[in-house]
């Protein structure tokens, strides 16, 4: 895979449902992305996979004119 210059707007996590997707998903948010929608979750045979979106948190106008007149 390629190296992205800047993070990516958008993220979909996918792996089993275990310690380290969760610390995958809780680096992400300590970024600066939030959870966008629910997770899915599905059953191979052996474990249950998970899945989670993660856009990266913005700005808005609204916001950024709040912040600069206080």
């Amino acid at each position: 895979m390629p190296e992205v210059a800047e993070p990516l707007r958008y993220r979909l996590i996918t792996g089993p449902d275990d310690a380290e997707f969760c610390a995958r998903v809780s680096s992400l948010l300590d970024q600066g992305y939030r959870l966008h929608g629910s997770p899915a979750v599905t059953f191979d045979g052996l474990r249950v996979i998970a899945a989670q979106a993660l856009v990266l948190a913005e700005v808005s106008d609204a916001d950024a004119d709040r912040t600069a007149t206080g």
